[in-house]
């Protein structure tokens, strides 16, 4: 298998990265004045994007914002479901054992298949199939059931598969970022054909509320994650985890033996999750990861003021807050996946999921591989450099 990809279709600055030392990340003084001048840049440019993005975030808060200190004014007794939902996921957090945070499938889905449109298998240059099957997602937290049991359109959970002729290959799975979905932009970005090419089949997994699977009238993909409150992304993310499982059991049943998974920005977030919970993945390589989200979104503009105006109006205490966002948090699992077999990519100039959550992620994966690159998180310079860095490391587990 030839070592190197091809150049990705979106051309990127060739400044290179590398990977962490001994003592994590590199400081300013250790980059070149190249290497500084991208980072900075990179750094500006993200700050804007990810005001954004915070925008749009609150935009999908507001709602259930509104309701909370509408409720509070009129009966401050109200405040008590907020306080129960917080309790309920920070005593799940505090026994850190995923079998019981993220339980199992319990029945293997029924999947059904369809080509995917042409354009598709030109970009792949091979077939693939669309993949639907109903959710067996029931809300972990039985307050939540009858919210989360009726999103008809997020309760059908969708991937798609580039697989080759001659049976099932060491499969590579990709788990897109917020608002990121469609499988073309995935596709291209991460240079999926090349790794198609290279002998892997590739899935690409649809994560809640995203997509086709948002609710009809969403105002974009990704809103019903942010727009149920915290225990709404509590269970948004403990249905992620669940329906990817699920496609697990799929695959596996279909003959596939190897299994390696990556993700971005959110993506990223739930790979490393997953790598806690699911011990059928050979490899996991978070890109860009996000670890402790409560801490992200505090610092983005305007969500950050929506998120603190509700916790104001709900009385909420901080500290069962902060163990509250345990739950879903990869840093409170112990990973499954072993050491070897781990690597995390982060960008420098980074502001929506900022370095320090990647090197937070490589201290708790205990140093793992950890490689860095000088752009940020949508500009990834010196791509190349990374997904030779991907290939090498991939290759002695899903090929061997």
């Amino acid at each position: 298998m030839d070592p190197d990809p091809v150049d990705p279709p979106i051309p990127v600055p060739d400044v290179p990265g590398g990977d962490a030392g001994a003592r994590g990340l590199p400081r300013r003084d250790d980059l070149t004045l190249r290497q500084r001048a991208i980072v900075d840049a990179s750094a500006a440019a993200d700050v804007v994007l990810r005001t954004g993005v915070a925008s749009i975030v609150a935009t999908s808060m507001v709602p259930t914002t509104l309701a909370s200190m509408l409720a509070s004014v009129r009966d401050p007794s109200t405040s008590r479901t907020e306080h129960d939902h917080m309790r309920f996921y920070a005593d799940l957090a505090g026994a850190h054992d995923p079998a019981v945070s993220f339980p199992a499938p319990t029945e293997p889905p029924r999947v059904s298949t369809r080509q995917a449109n042409p354009v598709a298998e030109i970009i792949a240059h091979g077939r693939v199939e669309n993949l639907r099957f109903e959710s067996g997602f029931t809300a972990v937290n039985p307050a939540m059931r009858a919210l989360c049991g009726g999103f008809t359109r997020n309760n059908v959970v969708r991937a798609q598969h580039w697989r080759h002729d001659d049976g099932p290959h060491p499969t590579l799975c990709v788990i897109h970022g917020f608002m990121g979905s469609p499988y073309l932009a995935n596709g291209l970005f991460l240079s999926l054909p090349w790794f198609y090419r290279s002998g892997y089949d590739v899935l690409l997994y649809t994560l809640p509320f995203h997509g086709r699977r948002a609710e009809r009238f969403s105002p974009f993909s990704g809103y019903g994650f942010f727009a149920h409150g915290f225990a709404g992304f509590c269970e948004g993310m403990a249905q992620a985890v669940y329906d990817f499982r699920s496609v697990l059991d799929y695959l596996e049943f279909t003959g596939v033996d190897r299994i390696a998974l990556t993700g971005i920005s959110l993506g990223g977030f739930t790979s490393a999750l997953l790598a806690s919970v699911e011990d059928r993945i050979q490899a996991v390589v978070p890109n860009v990861p996000v670890v402790t989200p409560d801490r992200t979104v505090d610092e983005w503009f305007p969500a950050n003021k929506l998120v603190a105006l509700q916790r104001r109006f709900a009385r909420t205490d901080p500290a069962l807050t902060e163990a509250a966002a345990r739950y879903a948090s990869p840093l409170n699992y112990q990973p499954l996946v072993p050491k070897q077999r781990r690597l995390i990519i982060t960008g420098l100039g980074d502001r929506l999921a900022p370095p320090q959550q990647a090197e937070m992620l490589w201290e708790h994966w205990d140093r793992c591989a950890f490689h860095w690159f000088p752009g940020n998180h949508l500009l990834h310079v010196s791509q190349p450099d990374y997904l030779r860095r991907m290939t090498r490391f991939l290759r002695e587990f899903m090929f061997d």
